[in-house]
């Protein structure tokens, strides 16, 4: 049994096995995608349908493979849980209650993630972001929330529908942060309040130009540490191997040497 889920670990975690599961992937998202067009399922849908309930099956097979190489270890890995999930949730009927659950068979799409290490690595990156990620977010609540409380009391009597209140005063600095329709709303104030481009360039540049660049920085920084990370442990396996090759080595020299002793005293 052990040989058996020697070999099949080794086929699921070749590469052709990969490439196999990702065109399936490709293909599943494809029929997804035609199963939209109302035209089309009138002519194809059942063939359609049909597509993607063996394609589904594929990837139960494939999870079951998995779970007889892995065993338990197999849960250990957040990949193959994810991987659990998204079919998981295509098992379940979409009927009734259940029917919004139809639209996560999309979710499929993204195992695609999981397949490939390299997409792997970006995520595995924006995960160890996070915390970087809501400490920026915490300051840039702060701010919207500062600059809400002065645009209301600045210009929330002439601009109502803008900044009436706090909450529409934060919604409206959320679009000007975006940059989305700004010009539109600031040429507006300031054809009643003239200086109020000094409010509202400052916090253009404080909110996007400089807490949004930190966003990317975070990331970037958190990316960075997770390939040195992986870097150091392909390091430490090469410095095993190394080491492993020396013993080898100043074995043979030893039995070299002992062989040569003993043919010079014989």
């Amino acid at each position: 049994m052990d040989k058996f889920s020697g070999h099949l670990r080794n086929i699921i975690s070749g590469k052709a096995w990969g490439y196999c599961i990702a065109v399936l992937i490709v293909i599943n998202t494809i029929v997804l995608g035609m199963e939209t067009y109302p035209a089309v399922m009138n002519v194809y849908g059942d063939i359609l349908t049909s597509i993607d309930k063996t394609i589904l099956y594929v990837f139960i097979l494939e999870l079951f493979l998995r779970f007889i190489a892995y065993r338990l270890n197999f849960f250990r890995d957040p990949w193959s849980i994810f991987d659990f999930c998204v079919i998981g949730i295509a098992l379940i009927p979409a009927q009734d209650a259940f029917s919004a659950l139809r639209a996560a068979r999309a979710l499929r799409a993204l195992r695609l993630i999981s397949v490939f290490p390299k997409l792997r690595k970006v995520i595995e990156g924006l995960v160890m972001a996070i915390p970087g990620i809501c400490a920026i977010a915490g300051v840039m609540a702060v701010i919207i929330c500062v600059f809400g409380l002065i645009a209301s009391k600045l210009y929330g009597p002439s601009f109502p529908e803008w900044f009436g209140n706090l909450h529409l005063s934060i919604f409206s600095l959320f679009q000007i942060m975006t940059l989305e329709g700004w010009p539109d709303i600031v040429r507006t104030v300031m054809q009643e309040k003239p200086f109020a481009w000094i409010f509202f360039v400052t916090y253009i540049l404080i909110a996007t130009f400089s807490v949004l660049n930190l966003f990317i920085a975070v990331v970037v920084d958190a990316m960075q540490r997770n390939h040195a990370e992986d870097t150091g442990d392909e390091q430490e396996k090469i410095d095993v191997i190394n080491k492993k090759l020396d013993l080898i080595m100043e074995n043979i020299n030893k039995d070299k040497s002992n062989f040569l002793e003993q043919k010079r005293d014989g």
